[in-house]
């Protein structure tokens, strides 16, 4: 998401942790910079596909102040592309999401924003300690022709239901790429201290 009367965003929807590790990492100074998206590598059941992308370019597009379970949040510098939607999409709270048809907005090639049919299997509101609060299932045949499902590099995708903002993509589950986990938008907003408490 991104808020402009504070130039805030949020992304990600889980901590960036390293790889060898599992550790959270120090991101108090990290930066955002372009990385369009050259490659994807479908999932198949047991093997997490990826999406490859080409960081280029010196330009900081916003800073990265810090790292939660709920995702990765700072400033932009520069008012994104208002792409597929040129008016504000409002949020809804975790009490307005229900099972049922959505979509998803993510990248697959360049920087071109796509929209993806998915269904919403189940809404947890209670388990907000692991960040999964939608289990997803991927429902558009472009999607799992291209990409297999849910890949590497989808955390953070958008989730529109009935006109609003409901969460962002956080999991894959490794056995089956076409369900996975997400995380309510309303989570990542109190987060980041733009959502009344």
């Amino acid at each position: 998401f991104y808020y402009p009367p504070q130039q805030k965003y949020g992304a990600l929807g889980h901590m960036v942790c390293d790889t060898d590790t599992a550790q959270a990492v120090d991101v108090k100074e990290g930066r955002i910079v372009d990385a369009p998206i050259i490659q994807v590598n479908p999932g198949q059941k047991g093997r997490p596909g990826e999406k490859i992308s080409n960081f280029q370019g010196t330009e900081i597009l916003g800073t990265i102040e810090y790292n939660t379970n709920y995702g990765i949040f700072g400033t932009l510098l520069r008012l994104p592309d208002s792409g597929l939607f040129p008016q504000p999409v409002p949020v809804a709270p975790a009490s307005q999401v229900h099972p049922g048809p959505a979509e998803i907005l993510t990248v697959l090639e360049g920087d071109r924003v796509e929209r993806f049919r998915i269904e919403i299997l189940k809404v947890s509101p209670r388990a907000r300690r692991d960040g999964k609060g939608m289990l997803i299932k991927i429902c558009d045949e472009d999607l799992i022709r291209r990409a297999g499902g849910i890949i590497q590099g989808m955390s953070g995708s958008p989730i529109i239901q009935d006109g609003k903002l409901v969460g962002a993509v956080t999991h894959v589950l490794v056995n089956d790429p076409l369900r996975g986990y997400a995380v309510f938008s309303e989570w990542m907003l109190e987060e980041a201290g733009l959502w009344p408490q």
